[in-house]
């Protein structure tokens, strides 16, 4: 059984699903305006790894993450760069989709775009109007939060709590001063698209609630995404989904936690955020992943230097077992994971990675012990457990020697012609001259290993 931490009920429910043959799950995308930073790649990263787990345990999974690419934001960054708003967008989806592949992540069923759900959109706010859930005022047109009782059931707030928590004046054309946007116009120099209620644009909320509806239906399964959004953002889009439709939306709401940064809450008033596109210049994206998946989703995450580097010797570990000691062993091409097996366990209980991964550094201790005869049940056994968290997609030999930065040292084309040419001494007995070449290799940070199949090469 599949229990996941349900952020509606607060504790860890069994999934039973909708539908068992076509499993809905949705996570919300970035807001394309810039670089990604690592606190946007965690819930990727998390829901990829669930993705992973429901594709083994059911037949057919519908994964829908979705692009905004309509937000005041954007229409500044775009301005700021002098710039075409669609060559924006278009330059920084593509940004975001190559850091999160470098990152091991696959890519979804669906990824819809706001732009190109504007009817959608349009035929949303048109029936949450006719139901008495919206009105038209000041050329915006609003969702009435008194309309709903019990508004604010996924954050545990009530109206008069967000009302006393108000910092922002609240605008006269407003019922209620939690009452939030659906629709607002666009002046001249703003893109914008007609309306019944004059030309305009949406507000963020109601895009994803008429995604889902298009590609996924009245009531999905999961609904994922940050910690941060779920006040307003995932309230609202409970509001909409409900009310236009009369269904529960979504019947499992899941959150990632925050990521720190050397102790300290990542935030871009502090100035400490890490964008993907930086580190992945530091570390491979398996690196990151790892580090990433190295703590409970749901619990906030140390992102530091030491997490890092723990996670690259991790990854290490894991790859060497892979290696073997010289050995061409390939993995049992029939293995399947079985149900009981504690990677698998572990996932099933609310994606335990942190336990996955202890499962899988068992199993490679099993492998580097192992006889002959054992080890292509073991490796095929280690790389069906990584394959659920989306790690040691490498092959074992390139992940070595890719490590670490050739800027300032040997290219591997250097290092391949000296391992040929120590190798051809050896052979010639040139004992010195073999000596001399792996004293050079270790001084620029080359490790050799002779094997029976050859000397393989990595660096420190």
């Amino acid at each position: 059984m599949l229990k996941l931490h349900n952020t509606l009920t607060g504790r860890k429910d069994d999934f039973i699903p909708l539908d068992p043959d076509r499993i809905t799950l949705y996570v919300c995308g970035p807001t394309v305006y810039n670089y990604v930073h690592i606190g946007n790649a965690r819930p990727v990263v998390v829901f990829d790894v669930l993705y992973r787990l429901l594709r083994r345990l059911y037949p057919q999974v519908v994964y829908a993450r979705n692009i905004t690419d309509i937000d005041d934001k954007i229409i500044k960054a775009a301005a700021d760069n002098g710039e075409e708003i669609s060559a924006l967008t278009a330059r920084f989806t593509t940004a975001f989709e190559e850091d999160m592949g470098r990152l091991n992540a696959l890519p979804p069923t669906v990824v819809p775009k706001a732009t190109d759900h504007i009817g959608d959109m349009l035929t949303m706010i048109e029936t949450l109007i006719a139901k008495g859930h919206a009105y038209q005022a000041d050329g915006h047109v609003l969702f009435a939060v008194e309309s709903m009782p019990d508004y604010g059931k996924l954050s545990g707030r009530n109206l008069e709590d967000m009302l006393a928590g108000a910092r922002v004046e609240v605008a006269d054309y407003k019922r209620h001063p939690g009452d939030f946007v659906l629709w607002k116009p666009s002046s001249d120099d703003q893109p914008g698209w007609e309306s019944p209620w004059g030309r305009g644009r949406p507000g963020w909320h109601i895009e994803c609630s008429a995604m889902i509806h298009k590609h996924l239906g009245d009531v999905i399964d999961i609904h994922g995404g940050g910690q941060d959004l779920i006040f307003p953002h995932h309230e609202n889009e409970i509001a909409q989904g409900c009310c236009a439709h009369g269904t529960d939306y979504v019947r499992y709401w899941m959150h990632n936690g925050y990521i720190n940064i050397d102790g300290e809450k990542m935030s871009k008033s502090l100035g400490n955020f890490r964008l993907v596109r930086e580190l992945l210049k530091e570390y491979p994206g398996e690196v990151l992943r790892f580090a990433l998946l190295s703590s409970h989703y749901r619990s906030p995450l140390n992102f530091s230097a030491e997490v890092l580097d723990q996670a690259g010797k991790s990854l290490d570990g894991l790859y060497y077992a892979l290696l073997g000691r010289g050995e061409q062993v390939e993995p049992d091409a029939g293995y399947r994971l079985p149900e009981d097996h504690p990677v698998l366990l572990a996932l099933r209980d609310d994606l335990n990675t942190a336990e996955a991964i202890s499962a899988l550094h068992a199993v490679a201790a099993k492998l580097n012990k192992a006889e002959l005869p054992e080890k292509p049940a073991l490796k095929a056994e280690l790389l069906a457990g990584a394959g659920l968290l989306g790690l040691l997609e490498s092959d074992p030999v390139a992940w070595f020697q890719n490590q670490g930065s050739a800027d300032d040292g040997l290219a591997n084309d250097e290092i391949d012609a000296l391992v040929a040419e120590r190798t051809a001494a050896k052979k010639a007995r040139d004992f010195a001259r073999a000596d001399q070449i792996r004293d050079q290799l270790k001084d620029a940070g080359i490790q050799l290993e002779d094997t029976r199949e050859g000397t393989r090469w990595s660096r420190d």
